[in-house]
């Protein structure tokens, strides 16, 4: 893949990505391998573009006051140390055991896009724009779900949502893909947190994850600076991009949209590498 497509990729994946709320990763490394790409060396260039598309969707969350900080830090410490485990494990792995793990991932990532859940809790008509934001102090918080409606919310099953962060930092560190199609669903069915919430919250923190297995890779000799940056840039842009889109798209027609291809994607990894 020249650097103009590589550009382009990381570009239209990481504006996707935001829309669905998966992370560009998620598709891209697929594209890369699917296009000839070794899965030891797409997994770098993923991560990049999810810690990129996490700077790039930062501004717009927090000041929606959309993410929770104290939750974030709580299930991302547990999720770097199994991606760090992942990164390394990584090195030893065949290629070809990676990309049908891959093509794995995005099975599983169209499944949980195509039935993720609408709204749990209902707006309280007590609450103010005063109450927006998160409880110090605790795993709870308000968010603003539409003009004039506010959403209480508390984390539960803490312990079986760890369990649910864990595995996804293990995912992201081994394939290169954010753990974010799994954090989400965590966060959101097993925790009970707003889907809202729980993506932003989710998002903010992915490139922590990132971050944590790109040292692993830098170590390994597995990043080229030119490539590393070209799809950092283009996936600030898509990223940025496909944030700001997000209000104007109907959510659950992009999420199915999003499960389809990575069907279609997982589908032709898994035969073309058994």
């Amino acid at each position: 893949m020249n650097p103009v497509e590589l550009a382009i990729a990381a570009f239209i994946t990481a504006g996707i990505g935001a829309l669905g709320g998966l992370g560009g990763a998620i598709l891209l490394v697929p594209v890369l391998v699917l296009s000839g790409v070794s899965a030891r060396d797409a997994a770098p260039l993923g991560l990049i573009s999810v810690a990129a598309g996490s700077l790039a969707a930062a501004p717009h969350q927090l000041r929606a006051h959309v993410v929770n900080h104290r939750l974030g830090v709580s299930t991302e410490i547990i999720s770097s140390i199994a991606a760090l485990g992942g990164a390394l494990a990584s090195g030893v792995i065949g290629q070809s055991v990676l990309a049908v793990m891959l093509g794995v991932v995005a099975l599983v990532a169209a499944f949980f896009g195509a039935r993720r859940k609408g709204i749990r809790n209902l707006p309280d008509p007590s609450l103010t724009t005063s109450d927006v934001g998160e409880h110090r102090g605790s795993l709870s918080g308000v968010y603003q779900l539409d003009e004039g409606e506010f959403v209480a919310y508390r984390a539960r099953r803490v312990p079986s949502g760890l369990l649910g962060m864990a595995s996804a930092g293990l995912i992201a560190g081994l394939s290169g893909v954010s753990g974010g199609f799994i954090k989400t669903p965590t966060t959101s069915e097993v925790m009970q947190v707003p889907v809202k919430v729980a993506a932003a919250t989710t998002t903010f923190t992915v490139g922590i994850t990132s971050a944590v297995a790109l040292l692993v890779y830098e170590a390994q000799g597995r990043i080229v600076v030119s490539d590393a940056a070209l799809v950092a840039a283009a996936a600030l842009v898509g990223g940025t991009l496909g944030v700001r889109l997000q209000a104007a798209l109907p959510p659950p027609l992009v999420r199915k949209s999003l499960s389809a291809v990575l069907l279609v994607i997982g589908t032709l990894l898994i035969v073309k590498n058994l």
